[in-house]
């Protein structure tokens, strides 16, 4: 009988390997009741590597703080933008999607992404396809049109970038 270590990385490596070679039949197969537990797993193991990895790239002054602000803002984002994304989607597409199954779809999303997000400049790559996963788990776990799916992204990106300019910008005056 494996232990539950086992189970988890098993889990991690099994969701993982399908996100990335079959991402449409990997949120079509999401089963009704998502355990979030499973979903929020899965993306802190990829926080934790994602943090490991940029600590072993960078020399920082104080890597214990930096490694815990990287370590927050992988999982905390990508929470903040599960939230705002089912807002705008149950406010406007109507859709009864549970939280649950939203979240998780940005968790799945965000933590194999994750993975090559450390590398310098893998941004440019890593943010686009985070959104395309994204928007193939909305189209077929939440059963989203794919003009709805582009729509809650779009706005959740747009409604975010003028929230961080505000903030940033009235720090500065």
């Amino acid at each position: 009988m494996p232990n539950n270590e086992t189970a988890i990385f098993r889990f991690y490596v099994d969701s993982l390997t399908r996100i990335l070679t079959h991402p449409r039949k990997f949120f079509s197969e999401l089963p009704d009741t998502v355990a979030i537990s499973r979903a929020c797993g899965f993306l802190c193991i990829s926080a934790v590597v994602f943090t490991a990895a940029g600590l072993l790239r960078k020399g920082w002054a104080q890597p214990v703080w930096v490694s815990g602000i990287q370590l927050v803002n992988a999982v905390g984002m990508t929470f903040i933008m599960a939230v705002l994304g089912w807002g705008i989607m149950r406010l406007a597409t109507r859709e009864k999607v549970a939280f649950d199954r939203f979240f998780s779809i940005y968790a799945f999303a965000s933590g194999a992404t994750l993975l090559a997000a450390w590398v310098p400049y893998f941004v440019i790559l890593t943010e686009p396809w985070k959104w395309c996963l994204i928007g193939t788990g909305l189209i077929r776990s939440c059963r989203l049109k794919p003009g709805q799916a582009l729509m809650v992204i779009a706005l959740s990106v747009v409604i975010w970038t003028l929230f961080v300019w505000a903030v940033a910008s009235h720090r500065i005056s």
